[in-house]
């Protein structure tokens, strides 16, 4: 007991201004506009100076790591039978096609950008997946030699910027192509980075499109399961005897806990209050794991990065907007 009390009156402090500013970016969220996520980086960059704090520096490590791993894990109640059966053959060979082809696309076109290459396929995974979520939970198990904190930072700040730039964008795009609300929902949910942004540009083409792309972002959501481990085989700490480690043994306990929720959920055990509530739960965890992110860095140190990462994400988000647009026309062609 004594050792618990120990050890929480070491972190505290840390976690209490991480939860403030998160709850400070969900105000700002819900009565302004705008990404909760990023300003919960934003402000957290505005406290850098805390990092350097020794009584809060416990804290923040704690949130941006064991809290950021909780609310990943607890992901995998957004995925329902219900959504997954609406997908036809097809339709779900596309939206997973166009998740391994986006970071396909981003390692290859990386070789002209020279980012380092874990980096530039994280860049394309957060694209393709679910944003900033995607980005957190992949750099989980990427070696720390080959991912830079700086590094991860401007990738989060950029695919929320670009996620919400498309959710903008891209319904006005669809309107003008006269597709269906399903079909655009279908558009919007193959492309858009974030989940939030994903609902904002479908509530802006109705209901239908609402929630068809609902459906089909709970899909690539899906697909960061298969993509920890791709990325865990790729991109892991590797053994002292320079043999590859076997992933299944690397597989962390946030990816367990995101199947298990998820194969759970499908087969209809959770009750959707308690289903909506872990979600929500999940979604406070995340962002206040990201305002910890964001004390831990400085705006001076996110310049180290340069053009590259925005070159390289501006690039993957149009790949996989023609890859789904002209994908989803053709099917409703043939």
């Amino acid at each position: 007991m004594h050792a618990l009390s120990l050890w929480l009156s070491t972190r505290w402090r840390g976690f209490l201004t991480a939860f403030t500013i998160a709850v400070a970016a969900m105000f700002v969220s819900r009565n302004y506009g705008g990404p909760s996520v990023l300003y919960a980086l934003l402000l957290g960059m505005a406290f850098h100076f805390l990092s350097e704090d020794k009584t809060v520096q416990p804290g923040i490590e704690l949130c941006s790591k064991l809290l950021l791993r909780l609310g990943v894990g607890l992901l995998g109640v957004r995925i329902t039978a219900e959504e997954l059966a609406h997908l036809d053959a097809p339709t779900l060979a596309l939206i997973i096609g166009g998740v391994f082809a986006t970071v396909a696309f981003s390692m290859l076109l990386n070789r002209w950008v020279k980012w380092p290459r874990a980096e530039g396929a994280l860049a394309g995974a957060s694209v393709a997946i679910c944003g900033a979520s995607a980005a957190a939970a992949l750099a989980l198990v990427i070696d720390k030699k080959d991912l830079r904190e700086q590094a991860l930072l401007a990738i989060i700040v950029i695919v929320t910027a670009l996620s919400t730039v498309a959710m903008i964008l891209y319904p006005i795009v669809l309107e003008l192509t006269h597709l269906s609300g399903v079909t655009a929902g279908l558009v919007l949910g193959g492309t858009i980075h974030d989940v939030a942004q994903v609902v904002g540009a479908g509530a802006m083409l109705g209901q239908d499109a609402l929630e068809t792309a609902t459906m089909t972002k709970m899909l690539r959501v899906a697909m960061l399961v298969p993509m920890i481990v791709v990325f865990t085989a790729l991109f892991s700490q590797k053994s002292t005897n320079a043999k590859r480690v076997n992933p299944l043994r690397q597989i962390p306990f946030f990816l367990v806990g995101f199947v298990t929720l998820a194969v759970i959920n499908v087969l209809g055990f959770i009750p959707k209050e308690a289903a909506d509530l872990t979600a929500q739960f999940s979604q406070l965890c995340i962002l206040v794991a990201i305002a910890a992110l964001g004390i831990k860095t400085s705006l001076g140190k996110l310049r180290t990065v340069g053009w590259a990462p925005i070159v390289l994400m501006t690039a993957d988000t149009v790949f996989l907007f023609v890859w789904v647009l002209g994908g989803i026309l053709l099917i409703h062609a043939a």
